[in-house]
């Protein structure tokens, strides 16, 4: 039973947990992102650079002609897939992106305000606030 209750209450520590919801979260993003490179971002590209379906950009090794990814991995040639790798790219820069700004923004919430300078303090004889620069106190006409 020892095991058992070290195991709970390791996974139930509170890092852990962050942790696992985090995780969970970014795999949704990711999706997210997937589908925001697949279905929005890359069709306009592909209409800039001439291609219908960029996905579908491949360079076969093997000799042969394929219209698709799919037809060439089907026949069992051997393909480079820059069109495939130009999308993972994508997924990746606007995920680090995304990560780069949160990351800023939960920073800047940690930054403690700095410490203002003071510009007066005390006179030693009467204990007046006076400026930081005054050679003599304002209140007791004492030398600080």
């Amino acid at each position: 039973m020892g095991l058992w209750k070290e195991f709970k209450e390791f996974s139930l520590k509170g890092s852990v947990v962050d942790l696992a919801v985090g995780v969970i979260i970014g795999a949704a993003f990711g999706n997210v992102v997937k589908s925001f490179t697949d279905d929005i971002l890359m069709p306009p590209i592909s209409v800039l650079t001439g291609h219908h379906d960029y996905t579908n950009a491949f360079v076969t090794l093997s000799g042969g002609h394929y219209e698709t990814l799919a037809a060439a991995k089907a026949a069992g040639a051997i393909t480079v897939n820059y069109g495939l790798f130009v999308n993972t790219l994508i997924n990746f820069l606007i995920v680090a992106f995304a990560i780069f700004l949160v990351v800023k923004r939960v920073n800047a919430m940690r930054r403690k305000p700095q410490a203002e300078t003071p510009s007066m303090r005390d006179c030693p004889e009467c204990l007046s606030a006076i400026p930081i620069a005054a050679r003599r106190c304002k209140f007791c006409a004492s030398e600080v």
